[in-house]
């Protein structure tokens, strides 16, 4: 094997590769996490993850830079760390579920009542507006409630009405209406 290859390799000690992918990887999840949470509308919170974020970039970046023509490898083990760190942060904000969800369900007139009491009983504000489908009358279905537990509302109304068409679009600004205090938003 050319010395070349050998020497991309073996340049650099092996604890400072670690070094630089777990910080890269804690440097780009807090980085992805931070500008979900700022377009969510969460600007506390993503500022102090921006510090967070410029901090870890400061040394990571000064560790692959200092002598990256001698080894090569550090940009490697970085832009590994940048992917990883992506996909992580995604799948933590995917956990946390932070925000709220307008859920607009489009249902069969005859599933409508038992659905609209239902969700009622549990505490959601449900607004419904009469609707013409192309074959049959319907029902339109308009609710806010938090990202996190939304699938139970979904499959709650798949499971009274399977031909049920949902929607659900993420909310920046939610202002008046009424919103029962066992499921007040927080923020």
């Amino acid at each position: 094997m050319p010395s070349f290859i050998v020497n991309i390799f073996t340049s650099v000690h092996p604890l400072e590769l670690v070094f630089i992918l777990i910080a890269k990887i804690a440097e780009r999840t807090t980085s992805t996490l931070r500008q979900i949470l700022i377009t969510k509308g969460y600007r506390r919170e993503g500022t102090f993850l921006s510090l967070v974020e410029v901090l870890l970039w400061t040394f990571v970046a000064s560790r692959v830079i200092v002598g990256i023509t001698e080894a090569p490898i550090k940009g490697i083990v970085y832009s590994i760390g940048f992917s990883v760190g992506v996909y992580l942060g995604s799948l933590i904000e995917a956990r946390l579920a932070m925000g709220q969800v307008m859920i607009q369900a489009i249902i069969a007139k005859s599933s409508a009542a038992q659905i609209t009491v239902f969700l009622r009983e549990k505490g959601y504000a449900i607004t419904t507006l009469d609707a013409q489908g192309r074959d049959s009358e319907k029902e339109v279905l308009l609710m806010f409630a938090n990202r996190k537990g939304k699938e139970i509302i979904v499959s709650k109304i798949l499971q009274l009405d399977g031909s049920a068409m949902i929607i659900t679009n993420d909310v920046t600004t939610l202002q008046g209406g009424t919103i029962l205090s066992s499921r007040k938003m927080l923020r």
